[in-house]
């Protein structure tokens, strides 16, 4: 809530999307009385966690459930069901993510069914959005919450031989069930949790599964200790590298080294990447129902060849090698994210625009979810005027320390540009709220973002 800033003449806020995301930040302008709208391309909230959302953007397959525990991807302010199991079904998120909007009342601000076709900056910094059908609309203040898990990204470039495959190229995205699998030949590549499942799912029913990686990974078991992994104690104060070592030996007491499997050894230690969460691949693998491959090296008819030299007759090929970063509501000359890398202080503000900012826009090793929740909240601050940012040197300056950390610690993967530590992002997100407020104090909680559309509008 806004504290001894001044609640009047608020900006008028646009809310792209109204996925878990951008349901977080509506909820943080709502209850700060931030007049907003929130435009949503599906008839229903909750974006990637609607199977077979009527938007098509959304990942979700029908045997789907969480692999972060329900205490972590809850909102701390609502929690989910003690009726949900530890690692909820998406039906069960999904249903969560509506009532999250009812029991906080701003379902009647989120349009849905209307997608945003085009959000541009004018000259005096207000925003004019196009939503589809050609209707304008003009805003003090942007907020971009459209996902980062809709946009496959294809092999770049594609394999060898692969344009005359007689069967099946997919990509993870366009995955519903496994009964495409039956009596098939599968070849699934990737070490992500995508593929893991898939690849899993596929060993019930196909003739073959085999598991290909472009490189290794380190593999978490859903529980440990009788818990759930993501509840062991993780404090953002002690450095990284004492608990990356605690965990990493919890990890091998459990599993062992991925090798030992037949995968291949990862390249990095853990933490270095991000892992992949998985109560079954490894007992599928050990049953002998999927064959560990390393990567894909050509196609030559139906065979797939890889790059140890050995080869796999195949009916259906699955590639599970992530997503692209884009905006497609903006012109690639005014901001894009070329090879998924974007430059914004704490992933949220832009240095540069200071009415823009984007929510949830970063791949944590946890949930998505109350990160969204602290960066709605964050943001919703920021234009009451109750927090202050830093001048665009010392964001661009912060901006610089932290790409030079990622560098120095994630290995060189399109996924690690936007990775975070969930409870590291938190606790340091925390501290810098703290001290944009006593900014905004010195200021005299002067509002950074002036309220101009409504009359303009008028």
């Amino acid at each position: 809530m806004t504290g001894d800033g001044n609640s009047a003449g608020l900006p008028r806020t646009c809310i792209i999307g109204a996925g878990s995301s951008g349901i977080a930040a509506a909820k943080a302008l709502h209850e700060r009385g931030i007049p907003f709208d929130c435009f949503e391309a599906s008839d229903r909230v909750g974006g990637n966690w609607v199977f077979e959302n009527s938007n098509g953007t959304s990942a979700a397959y029908r045997d789907l459930f969480i692999n972060t525990s329900r205490p972590r991807m809850e909102y701390t302010d609502y929690p989910m069901p003690e009726s949900y199991p530890d690692f909820p079904h998406h039906t069960q998120i999904a249903a969560y993510f509506d009532k999250y909007v009812d029991h906080f009342g701003f379902r009647e601000q989120i349009h849905f069914q209307t997608p945003v076709a085009h959000a541009s900056r004018r000259e005096d910094g207000l925003w004019e959005i196009e939503l589809q059908g050609g209707e304008l609309r003009l805003y003090d203040a942007l907020l971009v919450a459209n996902g980062h898990h809709w946009d496959p990204r294809w092999p770049e470039p594609a394999f060898p031989g692969s344009e005359d495959f007689p069967g099946v190229q997919m990509h993870a995205h366009s995955y519903i069930d496994n009964s495409i699998f039956t009596g098939k030949r599968v070849v699934v590549l990737g070490m992500g949790n995508s593929a893991m499942d898939i690849a899993v799912e596929a060993s019930y029913v196909a003739d073959s599964t085999y598991l290909a990686a472009r490189q290794g990974a380190w593999i978490v078991p859903k529980y440990v200790f009788g818990k759930p992994v993501d509840q062991l104690r993780n404090d953002a104060r002690v450095p990284f590298k004492i608990r990356q070592r605690m965990i990493h030996q919890v990890i091998k007491s459990y599993t062992g080294s991925p090798e030992r499997y037949g995968l291949l050894k990862p390249n990095h230690k853990f933490g270095e990447a991000h892992p992949t969460i998985s109560g079954r691949i490894l007992d599928r693998i050990q049953h002998g129902t999927i064959a560990p491959k390393p990567n894909i090296a050509s196609f030559e008819g139906s065979q797939v060849h890889f790059v140890d030299g050995t080869v796999a007759e195949a009916d259906i090929v699955v590639y599970c090698t992530g997503y692209k970063i884009t905006f497609p509501f903006f012109d690639s000359g005014f901001l894009a994210a070329p090879e998924n890398h974007i430059e914004l202080f704490r992933r949220v503000f832009h240095p540069d625009i200071p009415n823009l900012s984007f929510i949830g826009l970063l791949q944590p090793l946890g949930a998505i979810m109350p990160l969204s929740e602290a960066q709605g909240a964050w943001v919703g601050d920021y234009l009451c005027g109750d927090y202050a940012l830093p001048d665009p040197g010392a964001m661009r300056a912060d901006i610089k320390a932290d790409q030079e950390a990622m560098r120095k610690r994630y290995v060189a993967s399109k996924r690690h540009t936007i990775q975070v530590d969930f409870d590291d992002y938190l606790y340091a997100l925390a501290k810098e709220r703290a001290a944009g407020a006593e900014r905004a104090r010195a200021i005299g909680f002067e509002k950074s973002v002036p309220e101009r559309a409504a009359a303009l509008a008028a």
